[in-house]
C-alpha cells in the first residue's frame, strides 16, 4: 500500500459495500481497486436491479455502488426502492451515463452521490469516505449539470400544461411506477394509462419518461 492510499485508508471507516453491476469486468476491477482497503468490506455483487434491491434488503449494506444501465429493473428505479426501505443505507451511482436527465433523476430517488466510471481509485475513495460522512458528492464531469438545474425555473414553465389525470400518473412515474402499477392505482386501463403518457411527453417535449420526470420536478408540480 503506498502512501497516499495509506492516508486515504485511515480516513475511512468500516463499510460494509453492495455492488450492483451488470458487466463482470468492472465488477473484477473494483474488486481489484478495492483490496487494499481493508475497511471496505465486498459483501455481494450482483447484476440487475432487481436482485440489487433484494441483495440490500437481505444484508443492509452501508453503502451501494450502483450502476444505472441495468437489465430488468434500472439503477435509478432500484436507488427509489432501497433508499425508501432502507434511508441509512447510501447509493452512489458509478456509471458511465452523464445525461442531464439521469442525473437529476438520479439524484431524485435517493443517490447520495454521482461518479462517472474511470474516476481515479483515490477520489472513488475520497467520494466513498464523503457520502457516508453525511455527505453529497458530484463528479466534478457532471456539477455544472446540477448547478444549472439549481436554477430559478422560468415563470412560463411553472404552469403545468397537463391535466389533473395526467399530473396524477406523473406522480406515480415520478415514484417509480410501472405501466401496469399505475393502471392498477388509478383503476384505469393500461391503453389508457400509454394514452396518457403518449400525451404528457407530447406537452412536455421529451422522449421518455425519465425527461417527463425531471421537468415535472424542477417545475415543482410534483
Amino acid at each position: 500500500m503506498d502512501s497516499l492510499t495509506a492516508t486515504f485508508s485511515l480516513q475511512l471507516p468500516a463499510l460494509r459495500l453492495l455492488i450492483v453491476e451488470d458487466d463482470p469486468v468492472m465488477q473484477l476491477g473494483l474488486e481489484h481497486l478495492l483490496k487494499d482497503y481493508s475497511q471496505l468490506e465486498i459483501i455481494d455483487q450482483v447484476e440487475d436491479g432487481y436482485s440489487g434491491v433484494e441483495a440490500a434488503m437481505r444484508f443492509q449494506p452501508d453503502l451501494v455502488l450502483m450502476d444505472i444501465g441495468l437489465p430488468e429493473l434500472d439503477g435509478i428505479a432500484a436507488t427509489k426502492q432501497i433508499r425508501a426501505s432502507l434511508p441509512s443505507t447510501r447509493v452512489m451511482m458509478l456509471t458511465s451515463h452523464k445525461s442531464e436527465q439521469e442525473i437529476i433523476a438520479a439524484l431524485s430517488s435517493g443517490a447520495d452521490g454521482y461518479c462517472v466510471k474511470g474516476v481515479g481509485l483515490e477520489k472513488l475513495v475520497m467520494a466513498i469516505a464523503c457520502i457516508q460522512d453525511g455527505a453529497i458528492y458530484l463528479d466534478p464531469q457532471v456539477a455544472q449539470c446540477v448547478v444549472r438545474h439549481l436554477q430559478p425555473v422560468p415563470q412560463s414553465q411553472r404552469t403545468s400544461p397537463l391535466t389533473e389525470r395526467e399530473l396524477e400518473v406523473l406522480k406515480l412515474i415520478v415514484e417509480g411506477g410501472s405501466n401496469p402499477e399505475i393502471a392498477s392505482t388509478l383503476y384505469i386501463s393500461l391503453s389508457t394509462v400509454k394514452a396518457h403518457i403518449r400525451s404528457i411527453m407530447n406537452k412536455l417535449a421529451v422522449d421518455d419518461r425519465v425527461q417527463a420526470a425531471v421537468v415535472a420536478l424542477r417545475a415543482g408540480w410534483i
